[in-house]
């Protein structure tokens, strides 16, 4: 399609949405789907931050506003960044975004001409890949590992920084793998920023889970260590500790209120700014006193999915499931069913073209999709660079219990299907 631009050819995508289609295709054959594809809670947003929004609808809050965010909301978040980092954040630092993307796409297009290097965590959120790709920067993946819980060292940061780095993220609770970063490790992560990376560097910290930790631990933040404030980005919003997917809030605080002024600028050029009404909202789940009952209440759920989860993946041949410590997610490794199912060998013996649009765990992720009704998220949907030979499947346990022990026994039936996946390749025609 040559009328559009040549840098289009570069954008990537989340698959967690993208998959809809297929599912829908599945739905639509009288399928129930168990969608644990998506990583949204199953949980509705409170009715005192419902209340909160309906009430400013009714006395004719839904105009234009400040397009860096009403001051009620930044104050809030300076207050919450106080309370929960030790930070002493100015509001002309802060900035409101619609959800928790367009800071990842300002951050680009603010510090990143063509050429420059961006790192980032692969596996890992796939917009910051997309972002970096379709900016024309080039993408240093950071490669979490299986076998370190999905963390990494700050000597494996070191041996990515060049002269030419100008932004590395950071992702703490982790999307896909629930890893969470340590306060020994995020001093040794600082350490290593400080004394290689150019002093322009910007660190861009995505705390959208921050809120999403198991086992009684504290979230920890790579700003509070010394010398990190004035390098760091910090990012997190509403959709995933207050359930409000969709709403569409978030925001960053920025090293500076000229930096901030930048981002500003930014929003103004895209969305104009975020609806007022959706920002008091915003404002009442960081200040009233009932929401930490109701984040206490999902996190618990979480947890009790994922300490149910986890052993009964392990019990299953062919699957070794890491603990999260966080997020609401599990990122299994299912090379042995790839394996046992005949997966790698027809995978072997696609045609090369079609071998680059795909993966074994992709293969896995349609079979389980189109024969079982099940939605997962397969590896290359969370970076696909450098991520050649891992077979791993992300698993959203942010549904019901009941749903979610629904899904894992369907995969449990496919696990031993050689013959339905043979039958699979043959009828459904995705690889022919």
């Amino acid at each position: 399609m040559t009328h559009f631009a040549d840098r289009i050819a570069s954008l990537g995508t989340e698959n967690a949405f993208s998959v809809g289609a297929d599912i829908a295709r599945v739905a639509a054959r009288g399928v129930d789907v168990v969608k644990l594809n998506i990583g949204e809670p199953d949980f509705d947003s409170a009715a005192h931050i419902n209340e909160a929004a309906i009430a400013e609808i009714r006395r004719g809050n839904s105009h234009y506003c400040d397009p860096q965010g009403t001051l009620g909301l930044r104050q809030a978040i300076s207050d919450h960044l106080e309370r929960s980092r030790g930070l002493h954040v100015s509001t002309d630092r802060i900035v409101v975004t619609t959800g928790g993307k367009p800071g990842i796409g300002f951050t680009i297009q603010a510090y990143a001409n063509p050429g420059d290097e961006v790192i980032y965590p692969s596996p890992g959120f796939p917009i910051y890949e997309s972002w970096i790709t379709y900016a024309g920067a080039k993408p240093v993946p950071l490669h979490l590992r299986e076998e370190s819980g999905f963390t990494f060292t700050p000597d494996d940061l070191a041996a990515l920084i060049t002269p030419k780095t100008r932004v590395i993220f950071l992702c703490s609770p982790s999307n896909p793998t629930g890893g969470v970063l340590s306060r020994e490790e995020l001093t040794g992560i600082a350490r290593v920023i400080r004394e290689k990376a150019p002093s322009d560097v910007r660190v861009y910290s995505d705390e959208i889970y921050e809120h999403c930790i198991f086992d009684g631990a504290q979230h920890h933040r790579i700003a509070v260590e010394p010398g990190m404030e004035e390098r760091t980005i910090i990012s997190s919003g509403h959709s995933k500790g207050f359930a409000m997917t969709g709403w569409r809030l978030g925001f960053v605080v920025l090293p500076t209120a000229a930096e901030a002024a930048i981002f500003k600028q930014l929003t103004i050029n895209t969305v104009s700014c975020v609806p007022p009404f959706i920002q008091e909202a915003g404002r009442v789940a960081l200040t009233s006193d009932d929401s930490a009952p109701e984040i206490a209440r999902m996190v618990a759920a979480f947890q009790e999915r994922r300490d149910w989860i986890v052993p009964t993946l392990n019990a299953m041949p062919g699957v070794r499931c890491q603990n999260p410590k966080g997020a609401f997610y599990v990122f299994p490794n299912v090379a042995g069913l790839c394996e046992q199912l005949g997966i790698i060998e027809a995978y072997d013996a696609l045609p090369a073209e079609r071998r680059a649009r795909t993966a074994p765990s992709a293969m896995l992720q349609m079979f389980l999709l189109y024969s079982y009704g099940v939605a997962t998220m397969d590896r290359n949907s969370f970076g696909k660079i450098g991520a050649e030979g891992q077979h791993f499947l992300r698993l959203s346990i942010a549904t019901s219990l009941n749903r979610l022990k629904e899904g894992v026994s369907r995969i449990q039936s496919a696990s031993t299907d050689r013959a339905g996946f043979v039958r699979f390749m043959n009828e459904e025609k995705l690889y022919s």
